[in-house]
């Protein structure tokens, strides 16, 4: 599968669609997109991994280097949509604590803003549940 950046836009935060896989040959595209949209005034950006199959370790350092230019340009780097595998690497290397996962957009979204009702994505429950689902 190629990889592929899907820009678009929802209530002024840019939202992009990573298609493929999140690693060494193939991250740099997605920091070179989250520069450009920082160089354009865009800092708060939500990262759609529905179609994402594999993050390697390059893969999280992208997603890392991404969310501190964001910090320090004023914004946020919020997730949606990962898979079972990717769920548990962000849980497994504890860079769950350091990114704000969702489930839906709509709640990505209201994140970005103050007093909207957001449904956190529970990753430690759903690595609980998908162990126990794989022991019965």
């Amino acid at each position: 599968m190629a990889f592929e950046i899907t820009e678009r836009e929802r209530e002024g935060i840019a939202i992009l669609a990573i298609k493929g896989r999140l690693t060494a040959g193939e991250s740099n595209p997605m920091r070179e997109k989250i520069t450009e949209l920082i160089a354009a005034g865009k800092t708060k950006i939500i990262l759609d991994l529905t179609h994402v199959e594999y993050i390697d370790s390059t893969g999280l350092g992208g997603l890392v280097i991404g969310y501190t230019q964001l910090k320090k340009a004023g914004g946020a780097l919020k997730l949606m949509r990962l898979n079972r595998r990717n769920v548990e690497l962000l849980a497994l290397t504890r860079l769950h604590t350091v990114f704000e996962v969702f489930a839906e957009e709509q709640d990505a979204v209201n994140s970005f803003f103050p007093g909207r009702e957001i449904k956190r994505f529970d990753i430690l429950a759903f690595v609980k549940n998908q162990q126990h689902e794989s022991h019965e």
